[in-house]
């Protein structure tokens, strides 16, 4: 068994345990949807290098349309889920189109603006419920027409078959990274004219990649609606969007495992500050990060991988 694999069990039996030994179900599932959608930017920054300042546009969209769906449509969940994940997989197929002919700081730029324009419809448009958000979101039996489907209203329920999710989206993005498609992705992080050199059409692989990163965001955000019965302008505003590119970097940029370990290190760190400081959590959040910027530059799981190196052990 390798060390990837090994990981992954660790993981999934990790995730399975979690609520049985105490942990409060709604913050594990707060972890998971955050996770997967750090795993989703960390599949354009970390293996296209890509920095997207606007992925809040995608996550906050399927929000609101997952919510919208279930809610005032009377979609069943795993419709408003699937097509909220479709429709922010569209709008990143907008952007991505837009902010792919530039790159750097200026692709960067470009999708924040963009994200800002989407942040400023949602606020402006009467369904979402502008500052008071889209409430009351209704926790519908999942696949209802099957058997009487599985009861979201049990917050056990409800937390596996988030799991699930992530486990599916997880193995999804794995599976990208190391498939020709994939290895074509990091030679374009790596050296952009190399593999223009070698005949690749870059700007379609930086789209594909932008898209089926804007599509796993929006099912991140899809599933944080059901599970909070909630969207608000929180899911689209700017702060998101840093907020994941904090896990990402303090977890691994460019590792597998990397944006899971950072989104869970983030949200536990809110939760006990929050309570316990108050308003100076984020004080204490910018410090925490600058600090593991200078000190562990590869963040946690990549210095975790720097230090099996130096000792010897192969890396899988």
């Amino acid at each position: 068994m390798n060390k990837t694999t090994l990981g992954f069990c660790t993981l999934a039996a990790a995730g399975l345990a979690a609520p049985l030994l105490g942990i409060y179900p709604t913050i594990l599932m707060k972890c998971w949807c955050l996770a997967l959608f750090a795993c989703a930017f960390n599949l354009l920054l970390g293996y296209t290098g890509l920095l997207s300042f606007g992925h809040a546009a995608f996550f906050g969209a399927a929000a609101y349309f997952a919510g919208h769906a279930i809610k005032v449509w009377g979609w069943p969940p795993e419709a408003g889920i699937i097509a909220a994940t479709l429709f922010a997989g569209a709008l990143g197929w907008v952007f991505g189109s837009l902010a792919i002919r530039r790159a750097g700081i200026y692709f960067a730029m470009i999708t924040l603006a963009l994200a800002q324009m989407t942040y400023f419809v949602w606020l402006q448009m009467k369904f979402t419920g502008g500052e008071d958000g889209l409430q009351g979101v209704p926790r519908a039996r999942l696949f209802g027409a099957f058997f009487g489907g599985i009861d979201l209203a049990d917050n056990m329920n409800l937390y596996y078959v988030v799991f699930a999710i992530f486990l599916a989206a997880f193995c999804l993005i794995y599976r990208t990274i190391h498939s020709p498609f994939g290895q074509v992705l990091k030679s374009i992080r790596e050296n952009e004219p190399r593999a223009i050199s070698l005949g690749y059409d870059v700007e379609k692989y930086k789209l594909l990649a932008f898209v089926l990163s804007a599509a796993l965001a929006g099912l991140a955000g899809a599933t944080k609606t059901v599970v909070f019965q909630l969207a608000s302008l929180t899911d689209a505003h700017w702060h998101t969007s840093g907020e994941v590119v904090l896990m990402t970097l303090l977890g691994g940029l460019g590792t597998v495992f990397g944006p899971v370990v950072g989104a869970f290190v983030v949200v536990g760190l809110q939760n006990e500050l929050a309570d316990k400081v108050g308003p100076w959590a984020q004080v204490i959040m910018g410090i925490i990060f600058v600090v593991c910027v200078l000190a562990f530059r590869r963040g946690i799981v990549g210095e975790l991988i720097a230090l099996a190196r130096r000792t010897g052990i192969r890396r899988a």
